[in-house]
């Protein structure tokens, strides 16, 4: 009996130095078992044109986000990317095909409409009688001092237009003396409110703001605007969705990022082309610069340029001062004498204003007015 003992103590011995007690030896289960690898699931999507199986694994892979808008643009992507492209490539190829420059400045923009069908749409006869019924009984007569002297100005702007002479031009004033504003709508229908007669002063002054109106003509600000309007409604489609919000905040948004800059850019290059313009018709372009000043001190209130449709009246009296070395050259290249004797007759017609009942517009004088919910067409 002793002997067996001793023998199985000896084989029990033996057994342990063969191999060692895996509590006291930590790296057993690292040597002798395979180790649990955590994968993460492979997405069911895999990029455009990517065999099934090709690429690495972490190229196959594409986790969703948690973020709201990156996930729903990584759904529309992932489910409608053939789709996405080919109207991206097909609209990319439209919008280089309407790519035009601008008069005078040379500023590529997109525009799908021609002259004649913005005059059309944004001037015809139902706009122009639309724009007189909403100033019924304001209108001072054709034969008034002041629709005179708009008209006067505008005849003189007229072979500086550079292709629109041949619209049927318009004039008309319209007594609000709190209204400091004017425009001239597509085809030559001229609006001017008689409060801002006295911040022009002068027929250069008037110049300035008729010039102004007209180079929006010139340079078929109306048809851009409309032109540019399916991308505003892309954009406030695309941020509704993404970012889960209502139709009106969207509108909003893209207003802010596409509509106002473009507006901005509308209205300094109508004082650009404006300022050329008057040069060119005999009027001293300096007038321009003292008006913005005379306009900056009559307003009582002016929004951050951001928000607003317009740029700041300090900022366009900046722009104009370097424009004005060109403008000036074309004012001494055409020969322009004195000016001097239309100032008289200016401010006598201001002195003898007498407002009277709307009569009938000549067919060859031009009409500036604006609307009030067209704000990009206010001086």
């Amino acid at each position: 009996m002793f002997s067996f003992q001793a023998g199985m103590r000896v084989a029990a011995r033996a057994a342990r130095q063969a191999c060692p007690r895996t509590s006291n030896n930590p790296s057993f289960y690292s040597k002798h078992l395979p180790r649990f690898q955590s994968r993460s699931f492979a997405s069911r999507y895999s990029r455009f044109g990517e065999k099934p199986g090709g690429g690495s694994q972490q190229q196959q892979q594409k986790q969703w986000s948690n973020f709201g808008p990156v996930y729903r643009a990584q759904y529309i992507w992932r489910n409608y990317q053939r789709p996405l492209m080919v109207v991206g490539a097909g609209g990319g190829v439209f919008y280089v095909y309407n790519l035009e420059e601008v008069p005078v400045t040379h500023r590529r923009r997109f525009n799908v409409l021609s002259p004649s069908s913005e005059n059309e749409f944004f001037g015809g006869p139902e706009q122009y009688n639309a724009v007189l019924n909403e100033f019924r009984g304001k209108v001072l007569p054709t034969d008034h001092p002041l629709t005179v002297q708009v008209a006067r100005v505008v005849e003189k702007l007229l072979p500086t237009t550079r292709g629109l002479g041949g619209d049927d031009w318009r004039v008309h004033v319209i007594d609000d003396p709190e209204q400091k504003n004017a425009f001239v709508m597509p085809g030559g229908k001229v609006f001017v409110f008689s409060g801002i007669l006295p911040i022009c002063q002068d027929e250069n002054g008037l110049a300035a703001v008729l010039g102004h109106e007209i180079a929006h003509n010139v340079a078929h600000h109306a048809a851009e605007r409309a032109s540019r309007s399916s991308f505003v409604l892309l954009a406030t489609v695309a941020v509704s969705f993404l970012f889960d919000v209502s139709g009106q905040f969207a509108n909003s948004v893209s207003g802010l990022i596409l509509s106002l800059p473009n507006s901005r850019t509308q209205e300094a290059e109508a004082d650009h082309i404006g300022l050329l313009m008057m040069a060119e018709a005999c009027y001293d372009p300096k007038a321009a610069l003292d008006f913005w000043g005379r306009m900056k001190k009559a307003e009582q209130f002016e929004p951050p340029q951001f928000i607003s449709t317009h740029p700041s009246n300090y900022n366009r009296a900046e722009q104009i001062k370097k424009w004005l070395p060109d403008a000036e050259r074309i004012y001494a290249d055409t020969g322009c004498g004195s000016t001097s004797r239309y100032l008289t007759g200016f401010k006598d017609a201001l002195s003898t204003k007498q407002p009277g009942a709307q009569g009938q517009v000549s067919p060859q004088r031009p009409v500036v007015s604006r609307r009030k919910d067209e704000d990009d067409d206010f001086f």
